[in-house]
C-alpha cells in the first residue's frame, strides 16, 4: 500500500482556448526555476503537451486517462509518476467537465481531479468579461462540489480597469485571484490541428517558448500561494494491484522464461527499434518503460535521417505524428523504405499507429511510403477524433481475436482501403455504424487506433515475446 502525499494540483479551464497550456507549462517552469522536482501530467490523449512539460521539468511527461487506463490504473500512474517529486503539475482538457462523450464525467478533468485529490486552478479567458465573470467561476465551483476550485487565473485581461473589475468580481464570492496576464502577455505558440507543434519539430524554439511561459508566469502569477494550495491536496492511497510500475505490470501477466519475452536463455534481449524524430512524435512515456520490463532492448531511431534500421531489429514499432508533414523528406530516405518493406516481408515483427500506419502505406498523398500494407493515403479537411472501444478482429501480434481494447483516434488523413480482410478492429461508429479499421497478421498490426499500454500490459508483452521468437530464429539460421 502506498499513501501519495506528493503536493498536487490541476490547472484546467472553462474550455479549451482559455490559455490553460501557456499557464500550466509556465508554472511547471517556473517551479523547477525555484528548484522544486515537478512532476508533469496531462489529462487526456494528448502527446505534444507533455513534450512541452518535460522541456519545462527535465522529466517525462505522463498521461492520466481514465477511458484509455481505467480509474485506479489513472491513480497508480499518478503514484509512479510523482515519486520522488515535490510538487505535481497537472494540466487538465478541454474544459473541466469534458470527457468521454455522452459518458458523464468520464475522461474529464474534474474525474482526474477527484480520483487524485488534487485542488484545480480555473484559467479564466476575461476577454469582454466584467462581473459575469463571478457567476461563470462560481457556476463551475458548484457544478461538483467534489471537485474543489481554489482559485482562478485570470487570461487576456485588457486594461488596470479591466482587472479591478475582475477581481472585485471575484472577490464578492470568495475566489482567490491567482494571477493576471494581460492580452500583451501573449506567447507566440505555433499550433496545428488541436494542439501546439511538437517540440521536436521545433527545437531550439520550443526551449526558448517555455522560457517565455516560465517568465511570464513568475511575474504574474502568486507562485506561493499555488505552492501552499498544492501542499492542501487530500492524500490518496494506492494498494494492491492498483499500485504501478512498468516491471509490475509485466510481472502481473506471469511473464517468465517460458514465455521466451525476455529472450531468457538466450544470452541477450530482442531489439525493438521505436521510431522517433520530428515524424513521428507520438507515444506514451511508458510505452518504452514497458517494452524494456518486457525484456526488450529499446533502440530509438529516426526515419527522416536513418539510413537503416538499428543492428538486430527483431520488433519495429511505429507510433503517430505528423508524416504529412514530412512525407517528402520519408520518401527520400528510399534506403529505409525498402529495408522496412523486407523487414516485413520476411517476418519481422511490425506494430504500427497512425502515422505508422501511414509510412507503411504504398503512398501518403502521392509520394511512396514503406509498401508494406496494399493502401494509400491522401490528406482530408475533415478531422477525426475521439475515443473508442474496439474489439480485435484477428489474432495479431497485439492481442488475440475478441479482446476488447480502448483506443483514441485522431488524424485528418484517409486510407484507401480502410482495412483488409483481416481488419485490426471492429467498432461501433457514433451513428452506430459497423467499422471495421485496420491491417492485422501473426506479426503485424497497422491501425489508426492509438491505445495506451499502461492500460493493456499485455499488448507489450506480446511484441517482445514475438521478437525474442524471432531473434531466436534468426539465430538458429545463422
Amino acid at each position: 500500500m502506498v499513501s501519495v502525499t506528493t503536493p498536487r494540483v490541476v490547472i484546467a479551464a472553462p474550455a479549451s482556448g482559455h490559455g490553460k497550456t501557456t499557464v500550466a507549462t509556465g508554472l511547471i517552469a517556473a517551479l523547477a526555476r525555484r528548484g522544486r522536482r515537478v512532476a508533469p501530467f496531462k489529462v487526456g490523449p494528448d502527446y505534444i503537451d507533455p513534450g512541452y512539460h518535460a522541456l519545462a521539468s527535465g522529466r517525462p511527461g505522463r498521461n492520466l486517462d481514465p477511458f484509455l487506463v481505467g480509474e485506479r490504473r489513472t491513480v497508480g500512474l499518478f503514484a509512479y509518476g510523482a515519486a520522488t517529486a515535490d510538487v505535481a503539475v497537472v494540466e487538465g482538457v478541454m474544459g473541466l467537465y469534458d470527457g468521454a462523450t455522452g459518458r458523464g464525467e468520464l475522461a474529464s478533468t474534474a474525474q482526474v481531479a477527484t480520483l487524485i485529490g488534487a485542488p484545480v486552478i480555473l484559467v479564466v479567458d476575461a476577454t469582454a468579461q466584467g462581473r459575469s465573470v463571478a457567476a461563470l467561476v462560481d457556476g463551475f465551483r458548484g457544478f461538483d462540489r467534489r471537485v474543489r476550485v481554489a482559485g482562478v487565473v485570470l487570461n487576456r485581461v485588457g486594461s488596470p480597469r479591466h482587472r479591478e473589475i475582475l477581481a472585485a468580481a471575484l472577490e464578492e464570492i470568495g475566489v482567490a485571484l491567482l494571477g493576471v496576464l494581460h492580452r500583451s502577455d501573449a506567447v507566440a505558440n505555433p499550433s496545428r490541428h488541436l494542439g501546439l507543434v511538437p517540440v521536436a519539430e521545433r527545437a531550439p524554439e520550443a526551449l526558448a517558448t517555455v522560457d517565455a511561459m516560465a517568465d511570464l508566469v513568475a511575474a504574474n502569477v502568486d507562485l506561493d500561494q499555488i505552492e501552499r494550495i498544492a501542499a492542501s491536496a487530500t492524500p490518496v492511497t494506492v494498494d494492491g494491484p492498483d499500485e504501478w510500475s512498468p516491471e509490475s505490470a509485466i510481472a502481473e501477466l506471469g511473464v517468465g522464461a517460458e514465455s521466451g519475452a525476455s529472450g531468457a536463455g538466450t544470452g541477450s534481449r530482442p531489439v525493438v527499434a521505436v521510431a522517433g524524430g520530428a515524424a513521428f512524435t507520438f507515444s506514451y512515456a511508458e510505452h518504452a518503460e514497458l517494452l524494456a520490463a518486457a525484456g526488450a532492448e529499446v533502440v530509438t531511431f529516426d526515419p527522416l535521417h536513418a539510413e537503416k534500421l538499428p543492428d538486430g531489429t527483431s520488433a519495429l514499432v511505429i507510433g503517430g505524428g505528423f508524416p504529412e508533414v514530412y512525407a517528402s523528406a520519408l520518401a527520400e530516405n528510399a534506403s529505409l523504405l525498402a529495408e522496412v518493406h523486407d523487414f516485413a516481408a520476411a517476418g519481422g515483427v511490425v506494430a504500427a499507429e497512425c502515422a505508422g500506419l501511414l509510412y507503411l502505406a504504398k503512398k501518403l498523398d502521392g509520394v511512396p511510403m514503406c509498401g508494406v500494407i496494399d493502401a494509400e493515403a491522401v490528406m482530408t479537411e475533415r478531422l477525426t477524433l475521439g475515443y473508442r472501444e474496439a474489439v480485435a478482429a484477428t489474432d495479431s501480434v497485439l492481442c488475440v481475436e475478441g479482446a476488447r481494447l480502448n483506443g483514441h483516434e485522431f488524424h485528418r488523413t484517409a486510407l484507401n482501403p480502410a482495412s483488409s480482410t483481416e481488419p485490426a478492429w471492429l467498432w461501433r461508429s457514433n451513428e452506430g455504424a459497423k467499422v471495421a479499421e485496420g491491417f492485422a497478421g501473426a506479426r503485424l498490426h497497422a491501425s489508426y487506433l492509438h491505445l495506451h499500454w499502461a492500460g493493456h500490459p499485455d499488448v507489450p508483452r506480446r511484441i517482445v515475446a514475438a521478437a525474442a521468437s524471432v531473434a531466436r530464429s534468426v539465430r538458429s539460421a545463422a
